[in-house]
C-alpha cells in the first residue's frame, strides 16, 4: 500500500489518514507531497488514480483500489483487518464513537478556520471567537462523556486507542498549539495522545520538515 500525505506540520487530514494506516497494522509506503508546492499543483491536475481527490490528501493506493478522504481510508482499512481494531466492541460505545468521528469529520468549522494545525508552533494571546469557543466546549463535552462512560480500559476516549482518537488527535495538536485552557481530565487525555508512540513519530518528523507555509504561522 501507498499513502500520499501532505506536510506533517500542517495537514490535519493527513495525520488522520496516517494514524488510521498505523492502526491497521499493515505495512505501507509513505509519500509526502508538500502543500501548495509544484508537486501539489501537479497532483491536482493529474489524470488517473488521484483525480477523484481533486488534489486533496490523504490518498491510499492498495493495488487497484484508490481511496481518498481520511474517513473512507479508515473504514477501508477496518474492512481489511477487522473493525474491532478501530471501533469499540460494545455496541453502545461503538455507536457513540462513530457519531463522534462523523461529527468531527463534518463540523467544527470555526475551530478549523481560526486554529489551523501547526504542530511546531505555540501561539501567544489567542482569543477564540464565540463560534470557536462553542466548538471547543462541544468537543470537551464529548470527550468528558466518552471518558466517563467508556474510558475505564485505558487513557483514551474509549479506553484503548481507536478511531475516535485518530480523529481527535489533530484537535489535541490544535489545543496545544493555541494554548487552549482545558479541565484536568482533558489535559490527561491530551497528554496520552501527545505521548503516544505514533504521535511522537509524527511530531519529530514535522520538526524536521523544511517547508514553511506563512499563512499558518500567524493568528488570523
Amino acid at each position: 500500500m501507498k499513502l500520499i500525505i501532505g506536510n506533517k506540520n500542517y495537514s490535519s487530514w493527513s495525520l488522520r489518514g496516517w494514524l488510521a494506516a498505523k492502526q491497521s497494522g499493515l505495512s505501507f509506503e509513505e509519500i509526502t507531497v508538500p502543500m501548495f508546492g509544484k508537486q501539489w499543483d501537479a497532483l491536482k491536475s493529474e489524470d488517473g488514480g488521484t483525480q477523484p481527490s481533486h488534489g486533496k490528501v490523504p490518498i491510499l493506493w492498495d493495488d487497484e483500489a484508490v481511496v481518498w478522504d481520511s474517513l473512507a481510508i479508515l473504514e477501508y482499512l477496518a474492512d481489511k483487518v477487522g473493525r474491532d481494531r478501530f471501533w469499540p466492541k460494545d455496541a453502545v460505545a461503538r455507536g457513540m464513537a462513530r457519531s463522534m468521528v462523523a461529527e468531527m469529520h463534518s463540523s467544527y468549522h470555526a475551530l478549523r478556520g481560526e486554529c489551523p494545525m501547526n504542530v511546531r508552533k505555540r501561539f501567544e494571546g489567542f482569543t477564540p471567537s464565540e463560534a470557536c469557543r462553542q466548538d471547543i466546549l462541544r468537543i470537551l463535552g464529548l470527550w468528558a462523556e466518552a471518558r466517563s462512560r467508556f474510558g475505564s480500559g485505558g487513557p483514551f476516549l474509549f479506553g484503548t486507542f481507536g478511531a475516535a482518537d485518530v480523529y481527535f488527535a489533530p484537535v489535541v495538536s490544535r489545543f496545544i498549539s493555541y494554548q487552549i485552557a482545558v479541565p484536568g481530565f482533558a489535559a490527561a487525555y491530551m497528554q496520552a495522545v501527545w505521548e503516544h508512540e505514533w504521535l511522537q513519530t509524527w511530531i519529530k518528523a514535522s520538526d524536521n520538515e523544511e517547508w514553511v507555509i506563512e499563512q499558518y504561522e500567524t493568528i488570523a
